[in-house]
């Protein structure tokens, strides 16, 4: 009893101070109720590792999307350039 109430100040301590979320503190709330960490050191690498795969989850969705915009640009302007190209052998043939 007396590790669970230690490891529910510091998650309660961390949500305070911001470092972790609401939904990553209710779900390590839930997983020191079920007796998963040993003691502070385990749950705050717990926490550490859990940030750290958020930042890298975000950094992968960030270049995905810079990805995504990119090659939809470049689309868009190859298509504008078969256009004119068509045009311009159109205009050509006329005269």
């Amino acid at each position: 009893m007396r590790r669970m109430r230690v490891l529910r100040r510091m998650l309660r301590k961390y949500r305070d101070a911001k470092k972790i979320d609401k939904h990553m503190y209710h779900e390590l709330y839930l997983k020191v109720k079920g007796n998963v960490y040993k003691n502070k050191r385990v749950l705050m690498e717990s926490i550490h590792k859990n940030k750290a795969e958020k930042l890298r989850e975000k950094a992968i969705a960030e270049q995905y999307d810079s990805r995504r915009t990119k090659n939809k640009a470049a689309r868009l302007r190859k298509l504008e350039r078969r256009e004119e190209r068509l045009a311009q052998g159109l205009n050509f043939e006329k005269k």
